[in-house]
């Protein structure tokens, strides 16, 4: 696996922001808006969760976003980055995985987490990630013409 899959570009912010603006590239801008308004829609509905759900609920939800993101099965993920962004200890993170082991969930071995069972995830998820991925779905939709 490599160390960083995909693809990336790198454009300054002045050409950046100039080609969003032209008015050749309006469905790029409504596309952008978008995103930008789900995204700053999961970082209300985390803040929230991290507040209220447990940490089992708050790792299920974050795995399955990731899940989502990658579309692969299997991504580098250690117990101290997750900690950091459920904001707890990596003890924690390891009793958590060792729970979602046990259940069957996921396979989890030094910093390599492989999603095996999608559907139980989502059953120890709170409602927040169905809110997230709704929130998703239907704001990065293609515009109706």
């Amino acid at each position: 696996m490599p160390k960083f899959p995909g693809s990336r570009c790198r454009w300054r912010s002045e050409t950046f922001s100039a080609f969003i603006a032209s008015p050749r590239n309006g469905r790029l801008h409504i596309a952008l808006s978008r995103y930008t308004q789900a995204l700053m829609s999961m970082i209300a509905r985390a803040v929230a969760c991290n507040a209220l759900h447990s940490v089992q609920q708050r790792a299920c939800r974050w795995l399955l976003i990731t899940h989502d993101r990658i579309h692969e099965d299997e991504f580098l993920l250690t117990q101290e980055f997750l900690s950091q962004m459920l904001g707890v200890s990596r003890a924690s993170v390891n009793e958590v995985a060792r729970q979602l082991q046990e259940a069957g969930a996921i396979d989890y071995s030094r910093g390599r987490v492989a999603v095996l069972n999608r559907p139980e995830l989502e059953s120890r998820s709170c409602e927040c990630y169905r809110v997230i991925r709704s929130e998703f779905d239907n704001l990065l939709q293609p515009p109706q013409q």
